[in-house]
């Protein structure tokens, strides 16, 4: 169950990518993609790499997720920022 909050609080904070410019490397699509990870990702490491149950899971598993969403957030913004072609603005 708590897979299923640490996805959902991913793409909760993913959706706080559209006050940015699109410097995402791969578009929006991309920051999707790299804020669910992000956050399933450090949630499973502050977790020990198990996923807790239902009964395990409470208000304090959807917080481990927040800090991975927003780390991968800014490493995709960063990074397709420097790496993507300088698209002209828009007019």
């Amino acid at each position: 169950m708590s897979m299923l909050v640490w996805v959902m609080i991913g793409i909760a904070i993913w959706h706080f990518a559209i006050f940015f410019p699109d410097r995402f490397w791969g578009g929006i699509v991309g920051a999707f993609v790299f804020a669910i990870i992000g956050a399933v990702l450090v949630a499973l490491i502050i977790n020990g790499f198990s996923v807790p149950g239902q009964h395990n899971t409470h208000l304090a598993s959807s917080l481990e997720a927040i800090p991975g969403a927003v780390l991968a957030l800014a490493a995709c913004y960063f990074y397709g920022d420097r790496v993507e072609p300088q698209r002209p603005p828009l007019d």
